[in-house]
């Protein structure tokens, strides 16, 4: 009686152990998937020719609950409304790991930084043969680059930035990648012809975002609008 009992107690054991793996696995395959929610709206403009006065960075997300209509204030030489440690907030989860691009983040943050910090970065953009949008800047001595699909997308989280370090924090970049050891005379496609890295979330952040953000350039007027959705890991 006593074996048979431990038999059935063994089986019931091995019975649930399956159970409790098939719901985890259940769990997993309906992880990481978007659900279409407005976490985080951004509504971005540069002019790359140097003015500033139209620029601008409109952000807003419901998983930290904060938003920003922000430009640059020339007085303060400072965003007006604070976004560039704001919004940190959507770059972050709780426990400091990385949601996105941290290059997406510096490029976003051109809008409220003024004409000088674009120079001095070296921001630029263009528009290839087959309607990708190409986007790269320097700073603090790393190069970062963008890469659109044919109608202008940046699709998260499958795109990331391309980077890489080629200088110090106070942007003095290494002769073999700048002609005259600025951003300014940086030869990206040298940078970024090999060792350079993906940028994007970290794999084990609690969340990253999804959806499209639909970029634009016309006249030297750079353009980035999107909405994307927090995905749970």
């Amino acid at each position: 009686m006593k074996k048979t009992l431990l038999t059935i107690l063994i089986v019931m054991i091995a019975v649930l152990g399956l159970v409790s793996c098939g719901g985890s696995k259940e769990e997993a395959a309906s992880a990481n998937v978007s659900d279409g929610s407005e976490d985080l709206l951004i509504d971005f403009e540069v002019n790359l020719a140097g003015n500033d006065a139209d620029n601008y960075f409109t952000w807003k997300t419901n998983v930290r609950y904060m938003a920003a209509e922000d430009s640059y204030d020339a007085a303060s030489g400072a965003s007006v409304a604070g976004s560039t440690h704001l919004f940190m907030m959507a770059l972050y989860d709780v426990e400091g790991k990385l949601t996105m691009s941290s290059g997406l983040r510096g490029l976003l943050l051109f809008g409220v930084n003024g004409a000088d910090q674009v120079a001095a970065d070296n921001l630029h953009a263009m528009k290839n043969s087959d309607g990708s949008i190409t986007i790269q800047y320097v700073h603090r001595g790393t190069a970062y680059r963008f890469e659109t699909d044919k109608n202008g997308v940046l699709s998260l989280p499958e795109t990331t930035s391309m980077s890489r370090k080629i200088g110090t924090t106070a942007n003095e970049i290494e002769p073999a990648y700048s002609s005259n050891g600025t951003p300014a005379g940086v030869d990206f496609d040298k940078v970024f012809s090999s060792d350079a890295k993906k940028d994007g979330a970290d794999a084990d952040s609690m969340y990253f975002w999804d959806g499209d953000l639909k970029v634009s350039l016309s006249n030297d007027i750079l353009k980035i609008t999107g909405v994307l959705t927090s995905v749970a890991r």
